[in-house]
């Protein structure tokens, strides 16, 4: 099928943690023979942090951030099987979720595919007139990056008419075990952008046990962090380029992975690193949320904290032996269980159930 993807970026993953996500699923697609082609805006300054070079298995159109570009590529999705609208592209983003349901031939499967679903569900749930909402009886799909039974329930009772969750994954092409770097040395890392739905929980379970444990070392790598006061034993890195992950996850004593606001408090909601943690080997140390026990074992393939007190309390235990265990177990696990050609099978059984459904594209 042809596929045309409207999304935040491919390319870069500056301020933009679904990049990975995107590339995992999309690389697969292709493989099963769909035809891909990702529109994404020249936004947030993320086209001059160009991580990954338009890639074989997909034509990439960057589009000027203007209302006449995005009529301009609204048009071509009148040639597509599937029309796909992300969240979170972060530029027009009604005007272009609009666009493509009028552009959108009959016969074509229309998808939502939600990379927040927690807050883009806040959104509707307190506006009858979102955009999106009144849209949701008109789309073929909804799919999400996470969130299980809750965001399913959420997503149907809103007036979708089926709602999937499509979870992060691994890719072991491109996160995968690497010698360790002294540049990410720590007893315990996190990566993550600093961001208003996300900055107490890291403040709570990152800043906190670093202020506790003044012999350790911490790493914080991320943008947007070079106004926060750290502790002294905290080093800030900046952006971490894709191709730095796996040394960075892979180096340190511990990894640590902070869910946002809304995902934690949801669940079933496992980021993006996670999974890229898992399949450098790291020993990944969790804040608490219901459902992990569906991607790894606590205690065994990952740790978990309730809070910094946990996280603090992990780390004055943790040896380098159990540490290395439990980033094993992780791996073996998530090479199992969750990679990007499971989850991209999942993706390709239901296009290809949606495209033997008839249907009859429905007015606004």
């Amino acid at each position: 099928m042809k596929i045309a993807f409207y999304g935040s970026s491919l390319l870069s993953s500056y301020w933009n943690g679904a990049a990975t996500y995107y590339r995992g699923l999309l690389a697969d697609l292709a493989r099963r023979g769909h035809t891909i082609t990702f529109y994404e805006p020249d936004a947030f300054d993320r086209q001059a942090h160009r991580d990954m070079d338009p890639p074989a298995w997909a034509a990439v159109k960057v589009y000027p951030a203007t209302e006449e570009a995005v009529r301009s590529v609204c048009e071509e999705a009148a040639a597509a099987d599937v029309v796909v609208k992300a969240s979170g592209v972060g530029v027009f983003d009604d005007e272009l979720l609009a666009g493509l349901l009028a552009a959108a031939r009959p016969g074509a499967i229309t998808i939502f595919w939600d990379v927040d679903a927690p807050a883009t569900l806040a959104e509707l749930q307190g506006f009858a007139g979102h955009p999106l909402r009144r849209a949701l009886p008109r789309l073929d799909l909804v799919l999400t990056y996470g969130g299980g039974p809750p965001v399913v329930a959420a997503y149907e009772a809103l007036g979708a008419r089926r709602c999937v969750p499509i979870y992060n994954a691994l890719d072991p092409s491109t996160h995968h075990p690497v010698a360790p770097d002294p540049r990410f040395a720590a007893d315990l890392s996190f990566l993550g952008n600093r961001l208003p739905d996300r900055e107490a929980r890291v403040e709570e379970f990152f800043l906190r046990p670093a202020a506790r444990l003044t012999d350790k070392s911490f790493l914080l790598g991320g943008a947007g962090w070079e106004s926060k006061g750290l502790p002294g034993n905290v080093r800030h890195l900046g952006h971490v380029y894709t191709r730095e992950h796996n040394a960075f996850n892979r180096t340190p004593l511990a990894v640590l992975n902070v869910a946002r606001d809304s995902m934690a408090a949801v669940g079933f909601s496992p980021a993006t690193r996670v999974f890229e943690a898992a399949g450098a080997g790291a020993c990944l140390i969790t804040d608490a949320w219901e459902g992990i026990e569906q991607f790894l074992k606590p205690g065994e393939e990952v740790l978990v904290a309730r809070d910094g007190i946990d996280v603090a309390e992990i780390l004055e235990e943790l040896t380098p032996e159990r540490a290395g265990l439990i980033g094993r177990h992780a791996f073996a696990r998530v090479l199992a269980e969750h990679t990007y050609v499971r989850r991209g099978g999942q993706v390709d059984a239901i296009l290809r159930e949606e495209a033997g459904r008839p249907r009859e594209r429905s007015v606004a």
